[in-house]
C-alpha cells in the first residue's frame, strides 16, 4: 500500500513539474515575442496569454522574473512595449498582479527619468507612460476598492469617496492627477504622428497607437468619476471654492473630446475599439439636474473573428502525455510491418478505406459548412446580444441617472425642509429669548432706576453729611475738650473722695485701736480722754466740709448735661438743614445725569456713523481690490489663450526679452508681497497693492506670450517644458488672484508658487540663448585680434594653394582644358587678394573705432562694454576665413575635375555674404566721414566685382567644357514622341519635387543657422531662401541675405498637335 502511494505520488509530482516547466517555457516565449526591439504593435495573443498566466499563477511573479531581464534601458521601443504589456496585465490580470508590480516600483520610476533625459522620441513616451503607470498603481493601492480595470459601479465609487468632504475632495484631486497621466501620454502619441489614414495603417505608428487602446478605456471610466465626484462636491461645497476644479475639468474634457475625435478617425482604431461620443458641452456643476442628462461613456472593444496563424508558436498539449497509463499503451493497435509500409495493405483493404476517406471528406464538408454557418449564426447573435446589451446598458444608465436625480432632488427638499424647520425653531427660540431678554431688561432698567436714584441719595447726603459732620466735629472737638475736662476733674474729685475714705477708714482703724489702746490704758490715760474728744470733733467737721463739696460738684454735673443737651438740639437743627440741602443736590444730580445721557447717546451716535464710514471705507477698497483682480485675472487668462492659439504659432521672440520679462515679474512679485502685506496691516488704504497687481497682471502676461513665442523656435523638449510652465505660471497667478477675491482666503494668499515657476521660466530663457554669449566678456578684445589673425593666415594659405594648383595645372592639362583652369584660379587669386585688402582695411577702420570711442577704458573693456558689436565683428571674420578654405577646396576639386562648378559659384556667393557681413558690422561704429569707412566700402565693392568674376569664369568654363547633345526628333513617330514627352514630363515633376524638397531642407538649415547664431526668428525671412523685402520693408541685419534660389520653372505643357486632316 505505501509502495503504490509513493509510486503514485512521484509520478503527481513528475507530471507536476513537468507542467510547471511547460507553463514557464510558454510565458516565456509569449513574454518575448510580446517585448521586442521590432517597431510592430503588441499581438493580442500573446499579451493573452500573458494575462491568463497570471490567472494562472495568481500573481505577476513569472511575468516580472523574465521582464527583469530584458534591456530596457538600451532600446526605448523595447521599453514602450514593455509599459503597454505592463499596462494591459494591470486591467485584465489577477488581482494579486497589482501588488507584484508595487514591488518593481521604483525600477518603473528609473526607467522613466532615463528615458526621459535623452532626446529620443520613444524615450519621451516611455518616461510618460512610466509616469502614467505609477500614477495607476499609486491609485489602487491607495483605494483598494476599484480594481485597476475601473470596473465599478456607482454603489462602489460612492462608498470609496465616504461622507466626509476632505476624502471627496481629495478623491476628486487623485483622479484629474490620472487623468492629466492619460492625457498626457495621448497627446503626446498624437502630436508625434500625423494622423492621416496612411500613418495610422503602418506598423510603426501602430506601435506607437497600441497603446492607446487601454488609454481610452481608463479615460472613459475617469470621466465618469470625475463627473459624479465633482457633482457631490458641488452638492456640499460653495461654487467658489470649487472653481478651480470646474476650471481644471474643462480643460482636461476639451482635451480628451479632441483626442476621442482623433482617435475615432483613424483607421487603425475603427476594427479595434468602438470610441464613446462626449457631449458638446462639459456638464454644468452649479446646476444639479444637469446630472441627470449625464450619460456614462461606454467603450465596446469587438470580438476578433479569427486569431492570426502563427506557425512558430507550440500548441499547447491537451492530454498529459506522462498521465497516459501501461495498459493504454498496449491496448494500442500494433505498427504495420515494413511490407505493409512500403508496398501498402491488401487490395481489399485499401478500397475499403479509399471509399472511406472519400466519405469522411465529404463528411468533414458537409461539417465545415455547418460549422461556418453556426460561426455565423453565433456571431449573428452576438452582434444583436451586444445591441441588446448596450441598449439595456443605456437604459439602465439612464434609470440610474434618473434615479440620481431623483435622490438629488428629494435630497434638496430634504435640506430645504430642514432648513425651514431650523429656521422656525430658530424663530421660535429667538422670540421667546427676545420676550425674556426684553422682561429682564425693564426689571434691570426698574432696578438700575432705584438703585441709580439711592445711589445719587446716598452719594449726595454723605457728602452733605460729610460737611456738617466736619462741622459737627469742630463744635463737639471744644465740647468734648469741656467733657474731658469734667470727666478728669470727677475721676480727680472720686479719688481724692476714695483716698479720704481711705485714710478715714485709717483713721478710724486706729481711733479703734487707740480705743481699744484707750480702753486697755483706759485707767492708765484717763487724762488723755479730753483730747481725744476734741479730735473726733475735728474729723466730724472734716467730714461735712467734704459732703459740702460733693454738693457742688453734682450741681456742676447737671449744669454741664444741659450744655449736652442744648449742644444736641443745635444738631438735630443741623441735620435738618442738611436734608434740605440733599434734596437740592439730588435734583442737581438728576438733571445732570439727564445731560449727561444726552451727551452719551451723541457720543454713541458719533461713535456708530464713525464705524459706518470705517466699514464702508473697508468695503469700497475692497471693491476697488475686487475689481483690479477681475482685470488682473482678465489680462492673465487672455495671455494663457495664447498659447493654445493657432494663430500665435507665428510669433516668435528671443530668450534674452523673455528674461528680462520673466526677472521685471519676479519683482513684481516682491511688490505684490509687500503690497498683500501693507493692505493686511491697513485695510483702509489698498493702494499699494492694486499698484502692485496691476503691474504684476501685465508683466505676467507678458511673461506668458513671450515664452510661447519663445517656445516657437526652441527644441520640442524645452519648448514643451517651456510652454508647460507659462501655463503653470497662469493656473498659479489665477489661483493666487481667486484667493486675493475672497476674504476668507485673503489671509492666506502666497505668491511664492508663482515666483518659482517664473524662476524655471528664466532658467529655460537662459538654456535657450544662443551658445556663442558664452564666451566670457573679458576675452572678447583677444577673440577679435585672433580671429582677425587667422582669417589673414587663412586668406594667405588659400593664395597660396592657388599659386601650386596653377602650377600643377600647367603639368598635367593642355588645350582648352588648360585655359579654362587657368582663367577660373586667376579669377580666384585675384578674389583673394581683394578680400586681402578688404581685410586689411576691415582691422584699420576697426583701430579708428576703438582709439575714438574708447576714451580713458582700456581696449578689452571697450570690446567688453560693445560685446555684441564684437561678436557680430569674430562672426564675421570667421565666416570670411572659413568661406577662403572652402573657395580652395572647390577650387582643387573643380580643377582635378573631382568637383563641380556649382560648389564653386556658390562658394563665390558665400564668400560676397560673409565680406559684406564683415562690412556691415564695421560700419555700425564708424563715422560716416571717415576716410578709411571709404577705403573699406571701395574694397567691398572690389571683392563683389571679383566674385562675379568667379563666377563668371565658372560658368564660361562649364559651357565650353560641357557638351551638349543637338535634339533630333525628325525619326520618331507621334507615338513615340507623345512616349518620350511623358517620360520628359515625369522627370520634370522628379526633379521638381527634388528641388522642392531641397528648398525646404535649405531653409531649415538656414533657420537652424540663425538660430545658433543668435538670430530672432522673426528676422529670418520668409520662404526657402528667398528674400522678400516686401514683406520686411524695415529689416536691416549686418549680415546680408544669402542669394536667393531660381524659381521652380513652370511645368512642360504638351504641345497642341492638330487634329490629322482625312484628305478625300
Amino acid at each position: 500500500m505505501n509502495l503504490s502511494t509513493r509510486v503514485k505520488s512521484r509520478r503527481t509530482e513528475a507530471n507536476l513539474g513537468a507542467e510547471r516547466d511547460h507553463f514557464d517555457k510558454q510565458q516565456l516565449s509569449s513574454i518575448s515575442k510580446a517585448i521586442n526591439s521590432a517597431e510592430t504593435p503588441v499581438k493580442e495573443k500573446h499579451a493573452r496569454r500573458i494575462i491568463l498566466g497570471t490567472h494562472r499563477e495568481k500573481g505577476a511573479y513569472t511575468f516580472w522574473s523574465y521582464a527583469l531581464g530584458f534591456p530596457l534601458a538600451s532600446s526605448s521601443i523595447l521599453s514602450w512595449k514593455f509599459c503597454h504589456v505592463l499596462h494591459k496585465v494591470l486591467r485584465d490580470g489577477h488581482k494579486n498582479v497589482l501588488q507584484d508590480c508595487m514591488r518593481h516600483h521604483s525600477s518603473l520610476v528609473e526607467i522613466g527619468k532615463l528615458w526621459g533625459n535623452l532626446h529620443d522620441r520613444y524615450g519621451q513616451l516611455v518616461a510618460l507612460y512610466t509616469k502614467l503607470l505609477c500614477t495607476k498603481m499609486e491609485f489602487h493601492v491607495k483605494h483598494s476598492e476599484i480594481p485597476p480595470s475601473l470596473e465599478v459601479t456607482d454603489e462602489v465609487l460612492e462608498h470609496t469617496a465616504g461622507t466626509d468632504i476632505n476624502n471627496v475632495f481629495q478623491l476628486t484631486v487623485e483622479v484629474f492627477d490620472y487623468m492629466d497621466a492619460e492625457l498626457r501620454v495621448a497627446e503626446t502619441v498624437m502630436r508625434q504622428l500625423n494622423t492621416s489614414i496612411a500613418i495610422s495603417t503602418l506598423t510603426s505608428g501602430q506601435c506607437r497607437l497600441a497603446p492607446l487602446i487601454q488609454v481610452i478605456q481608463d479615460c472613459s471610466h475617469l470621466y465618469h468619476f470625475t463627473v459624479k465626484l465633482l457633482f457631490k462636491l458641488h452638492a456640499c461645497l460653495p461654487a467658489d471654492t470649487l472653481q478651480g476644479h470646474r476650471d481644471r475639468f474643462h480643460d482636461q474634457f476639451h482635451s480628451l473630446k479632441t483626442f476621442f475625435n482623433k482617435a475615432r478617425d483613424m483607421m487603425y482604431f475603427k476594427r479595434l475599439i468602438q470610441i464613446p461620443r462626449l457631449p458638446d458641452s462639459p456638464p454644468n456643476f452649479l446646476h444639479a439636474a444637469s446630472l441627470a442628462k449625464h450619460v456614462k461613456p461606454v467603450v465596446v472593444i469587438p470580438d476578433q473573428d479569427e486569431p492570426e496563424p502563427d506557425d512558430d508558436d507550440e500548441p499547447e498539449p491537451l492530454i498529459e502525455v506522462s498521465s497516459v497509463s501501461t495498459s493504454s499503451l498496449q491496448t494500442q493497435p500494433p505498427e504495420p510491418d515494413i511490407f505493409d509500409r512500403t508496398f501498402g495493405p491488401p487490395n481489399g483493404g485499401f478500397d475499403d478505406r479509399d471509399v472511406q476517406i472519400e466519405s469522411l471528406k465529404r463528411e468533414l464538408e458537409l461539417l465545415r459548412a455547418e460549422l461556418e454557418r453556426v460561426k455565423a449564426e453565433a456571431q449573428r447573435y452576438i452582434t444583436q446580444l451586444k445591441s441588446q446589451i448596450n441598449s439595456l446598458e443605456a437604459e439602465l444608465e439612464e434609470q440610474r441617472a434618473q434615479k440620481q436625480r431623483a435622490l438629488v432632488e428629494n435630497e434638496q427638499l430634504r435640506m430645504e425642509l430642514e432648513a425651514t424647520r431650523r429656521r422656525n425653531a430658530e424663530h421660535q427660540s429667538l422670540q421667546t429669548t427676545f420676550i425674556e431678554a426684553e422682561k429682564k431688561a425693564q426689571a434691570t432698567e426698574q432696578r438700575y432706576n432705584k438703585l441709580k436714584e439711592k445711589h445719587t441719595e446716598l452719594v449726595s447726603s454723605h457728602a452733605e453729611l460729610l460737611r456738617k459732620s466736619a462741622d459737627t466735629v469742630r463744635m463737639l472737638s471744644a465740647t468734648q475738650q469741656t467733657q474731658e475736662e469734667v470727666e478728669r476733674t470727677k475721676q480727680e474729685l472720686s479719688f481724692e473722695i476714695d483716698r479720704i475714705k481711705q485714710d478715714a477708714d485709717m483713721k478710724l482703724e486706729e481711733q479703734k485701736f487707740e480705743v481699744e489702746k484707750l480702753k486697755r490704758e483706759l485707767e492708765e490715760k484717763m487724762a488723755e480722754v479730753v483730747r481725744i474728744k476734741a479730735t473726733l470733733q475735728s474729723s466730724e467737721m472734716t467730714s461735712e466740709k467734704m459732703n459740702s463739696s460733693m454738693t457742688a460738684l453734682q450741681a456742676e454735673k447737671e449744669r454741664l448735661m444741659r450744655s449736652v443737651s442744648e449742644k444736641e438740639g443745635e444738631l438735630t437743627s443741623l441735620r435738618q438743614a442738611a436734608q434740605v440741602q440733599q434734596s437740592s443736590l439730588q435734583q442737581e444730580c438728576d438733571r445732570n445725569s439727564r445731560e449727561l445721557e444726552e451727551l452719551q447717546g451723541k457720543l454713541r451716535e458719533k461713535v456708530r456713523q464713525e464705524e459706518q464710514l470705517k466699514q464702508k471705507l473697508l468695503e469700497e477698497q475692497f471693491a476697488l481690490l475686487l475689481g483690479t483682480v477681475t482685470e488682473a485675472e482678465k489680462i492673465i487668462q487672455d495671455a494663457a489663450a495664447k498659447l493654445d492659439d493657432p494663430l500665435h504659432i507665428r510669433c516668435t521672440s528671443s530668450p534674452d526679452y523673455l528674461i528680462s520679462r520673466a526677472e521685471a515679474a519676479l519683482d513684481s512679485i516682491d511688490k505684490v508681497k509687500k503690497g498683500h502685506a501693507d493692505y493686511l496691516s491697513n485695510m483702509r488704504d489698498a493702494g499699494g497693492l492694486l499698484r502692485a497687481l496691476t503691474q504684476f497682471s501685465h508683466l505676467a502676461a507678458d511673461t506668458i506670450v513671450n515664452g510661447s513665442a519663445t517656445a516657437h523656435m526652441a527644441p520640442t523638449d524645452l519648448a514643451d517644458r517651456l510652454t508647460e510652465n507659462c501655463r503653470s505660471c497662469a493656473t498659479q497667478s489665477i489661483q493666487y488672484l481667486t484667493d486675493l477675491k475672497s476674504k476668507a482666503t485673503l489671509q492666506k494668499a502666497d505668491p511664492a508658487s508663482i515666483r518659482i515657476i517664473i524662476q524655471k521660466i528664466v532658467h529655460l530663457g537662459q538654456e535657450l540663448r544662443p551658445k556663442g554669449m558664452d564666451i566670457r566678456q573679458d576675452e572678447l578684445g583677444d577673440l577679435v585680434d585672433k580671429e582677425m589673425a587667422s582669417t589673414s593666415a587663412a586668406i594667405e594659405e588659400a593664395v597660396r594653394r592657388i599659386d601650386e594648383m596653377m602650377n600643377q595645372a600647367r603639368k598635367d592639362t593642355t588645350g582648352i582644358k588648360l585655359e579654362v583652369n587657368e582663367r577660373i584660379l586667376n579669377s580666384c587669386t585675384d578674389l583673394m587678394k581683394a578680400i586681402r585688402m578688404l581685410v586689411i582695411a576691415s582691422t584699420d577702420l576697426q583701430k579708428e573705432i576703438v582709439e575714438g570711442e574708447r576714451g580713458a577704458a582700456s581696449i578689452k573693456e571697450f570690446y567688453a562694454r560693445n560685446s555684441r558689436w564684437t561678436e557680430g565683428l569674430i562672426s564675421a571674420a570667421k565666416a570670411v576665413g572659413w568661406g577662403a578654405t572652402e573657395m580652395v577646396e572647390s577650387a582643387d576639386k573643380v580643377v582635378l575635375h573631382t568637383g563641380k562648378y556649382e560648389e564653386l559659384i556658390v562658394c563665390s556667393h558665400e564668400i560676397a555674404a560673409s565680406t559684406a557681413q564683415l562690412v556691415a558690422a564695421s560700419k555700425v561704429k564708424a563715422d560716416r566721414n571717415s576716410k578709411k569707412l571709404s577705403v573699406l566700402q571701395q574694397a567691398s565693392r572690389q571683392v563683389n566685382e571679383m566674385a562675379a568674376n568667379v563666377v563668371a569664369s565658372t560658368r564660361t568654363g562649364q559651357e565650353h567644357l560641357e557638351e551638349k547633345d543637338t535634339m533630333d526628333f525628325s525619326g520618331m513617330s507621334l507615338i513615340k514622341l507623345r512616349k518620350e514627352e511623358m517620360e520628359s514630363q515625369v522627370k520634370v515633376l522628379e526633379l521638381e519635387s527634388q528641388l522642392g524638397n531641397e528648398r525646404l531642407r535649405l531653409g531649415e538649415l538656414r533657420k537652424k543657422h540663425y538660430e545658433l547664431a543668435g538670430v530672432p526668428l522673426n528676422e529670418v525671412p520668409e520662404g526657402n531662401g528667398e528674400t522678400s523685402l516686401q514683406a520686411h520693408p524695415n529689416f536691416m541685419s549686418p549680415k546680408p541675405s544669402k542669394p536667393a534660389l531660381m524659381k521652380k520653372p513652370a511645368l512642360a505643357q504638351k504641345p497642341n498637335i492638330p487634329p490629322k486632316t482625312t484628305f478625300k
